[in-house]
């Protein structure tokens, strides 16, 4: 899952960083409203963070901008704005929930959680690609009867494919879902991790299930194509 963390306090947004990363969320840092509404607007994220406090274009008016555009995305404000009217004012214009400095870093990743498992319920709940099953909230995956012991990379890179089921995912778009926008798309790190999963997932198996898109990336699919040149 990808989250645009919008913080201005450079120690704040690390730790916050530092924290989501090690909880397995691919993180986009934004310092400014400006900077915040650039990255909404290209990139594709699961869950948005947002202090209200920022430079160059306030929160309250990025919550507008991003909320018109992307009507479905969780958005958290996190700020030191404790007053009645900036919590109505958030919540009327968007929000999904608000949270007030200073806080306790398990109460901001407890209402992550809840956020993104709203979200969750509304897809199902277990992800399904012929007998490959992945289960994103008990973060377990498994294919027939066997339990698939997978790294945090590895169960993150998985989601995102059988999230794509049947399409074609490029390195790029792997890269700012898993990874984060500053990956570096064109190293070969992408590749190995497919190896790891195909040896995980297809390994002694039929059909396999990680397709290679020449020149493109990959995609998963639960039967091989009939006649496909470009894909081995």
């Amino acid at each position: 899952m990808r989250i645009l963390l919008v913080e201005d306090e450079h120690k704040v947004a690390q730790f916050l960083r530092k924290g989501l990363q090690q909880d397995h969320f691919a993180v986009d840092l934004a310092a400014d409203g400006e900077e915040a509404l650039y990255l909404a607007d290209s990139g594709e994220y699961d869950l948005i963070i947002l202090d209200l406090m920022l430079p160059k274009v306030s929160g309250f008016s990025v919550l507008s901008t991003v909320r018109k555009k992307n009507p479905n995305v969780p958005i958290l404000i996190l700020t030191a704005k404790t007053a009645v009217e900036d919590r109505v004012r958030g919540l009327e214009i968007g929000s999904d929930d608000y949270l007030i400095k200073p806080f306790a870093y398990a109460e901001l990743r407890a209402r992550v959680r809840a956020l993104l498992r709203r979200e969750w319920r509304e897809l199902k709940l277990q992800l399904r690609v012929g007998d490959l099953v992945l289960d994103p909230v008990k973060r377990k995956a498994w294919r027939g009867e066997k339990d698939l012991e997978l790294s945090n990379k590895e169960f993150m890179l998985l989601e995102y494919l059988m999230r794509n089921a049947n399409q074609v995912v490029t390195r790029t778009m792997i890269a700012e879902h898993v990874w984060d926008a500053s990956f570096d798309s064109f190293t070969n790190v992408i590749d190995v991790y497919i190896s790891f999963l195909r040896n995980k997932i297809d390994k002694d198996r039929e059909p396999k299930l990680i397709q290679s898109v020449r020149g493109v990336g990959y995609m998963l699919r639960d039967e091989a194509p009939e006649k496909a040149p470009e894909a081995s």
